[in-house]
């Protein structure tokens, strides 16, 4: 009977001092994982450019770029955002702990390491992340555009089809992780605080790419909101379409890609609207057209269409 060997789990061990590098290299090796190593943030960079660690075990203290540089830009990598980070130093004040968590450390060790305690914390980190990751590719498999931010509007996590979509929208500045660009993070402080006064409000588009939208879903905790990302690809229904059918816009947008076939839940998706609140719009669609069911519906849209052309 031939079985699969259990693939091992990749660990890149960043630090300056030959004699932890040794120290972490034997007991990870003595746990079934894969080491590789580095002696500064730069050379962990250029690592993670052609292998992707399952986990990254930091020294917070090293020449050039320290650990807490290092950490941010890796952060900065969609690929890398889910990677768990583990710090080690012998920095043992609070300032330096909670910096190295806001850096996007998952948690901190100090100097001198117990190698046991560090094997325990490793795989506790790993299974935790291999939940998130299966949890959010569930997510993805399902079609689901999500995103978590933080307050200042601030990127958390995105399922991957999600980051595909903001991927080529936003850019990372020098020293921050992946941000909603302006008005969007005063528009989600509105929506936090239920301001959002209308089904309208409660949607967001980003400036200078109209083919997003943000919904805001809800709280996920103190300082994380759920948002839901729908891809508009262009339903080409101008203003005077929906007003010369007697539409509204949105109602003019429903019908649009309903012409092209979309089912219901499709049309849900795109817009980023339930299928009920799609069902609803269908309902006033066809009363206001004097129809009865989607194909005459889709009939008067494909010549109104055609009339515009």
């Amino acid at each position: 009977m031939i079985t699969e060997s259990k693939k091992r789990d990749v660990a890149l061990v960043v630090d300056d001092s030959p004699e932890t590098l040794r120290l972490l290299t034997d007991a990870l090796d003595g746990a079934g994982m894969t080491v590789m190593v580095a002696l500064d943030g730069a050379s962990a960079m250029r690592i993670v450019d052609q292998i992707t660690p399952d986990i990254v075990l930091l020294d917070a203290v090293m020449p050039g770029m320290d650990g807490f540089e290092t950490c941010k830009r890796l952060k900065r990598d969609a690929g890398l955002g889910n990677i768990p980070i583990i710090f080690m130093t012998g920095l043992a004040e609070t300032e330096h702990i909670v910096r190295g968590l806001e850096a996007g450390g998952v948690d901190y060790v100090t100097k001198p390491i117990v190698v046991e305690e560090m094997i325990a914390r490793i795989r506790v980190h790993l299974a935790n992340a291999r939940l998130t990751q299966s949890a959010r590719a569930a997510l993805d498999v399902s079609g689901r555009y999500l995103l978590a931010v933080n307050g200042q509007g601030k990127i958390m996590w995105a399922t991957p089809q999600a980051q595909k979509l903001l991927s080529a929208t936003l850019a990372a500045d020098t020293e921050d992780e992946f941000a909603l660009p302006d008005p969007i993070p005063h528009w989600l402080n509105q929506a936090q605080q239920g301001k959002a006064g209308s089904k309208a409000a409660a949607m967001a588009s980003f400036p200078g790419n109209e083919a997003l939208r943000l919904q805001y879903m809800g709280k996920l905790g103190p300082n994380e909101f759920l948002l839901r990302l729908a891809k508009d690809t262009g339903a080409d229904t101008p203003a005077e379409f929906s007003s010369e059918l007697g539409l509204t816009t949105r109602e003019g947008e429903v019908l649009s890609w309903l012409s092209k076939g979309k089912t219901n839940r499709d049309i849900a998706q795109i817009l980023g609207l339930s299928p009920r609140t799609v069902d609803k719009h269908l309902e006033q669609i066809y009363s206001k057209l004097g129809v009865e069911n989607r194909t005459a519906a889709a009939a008067i849209a494909v010549n109104a269409k055609h009339r515009k052309s």
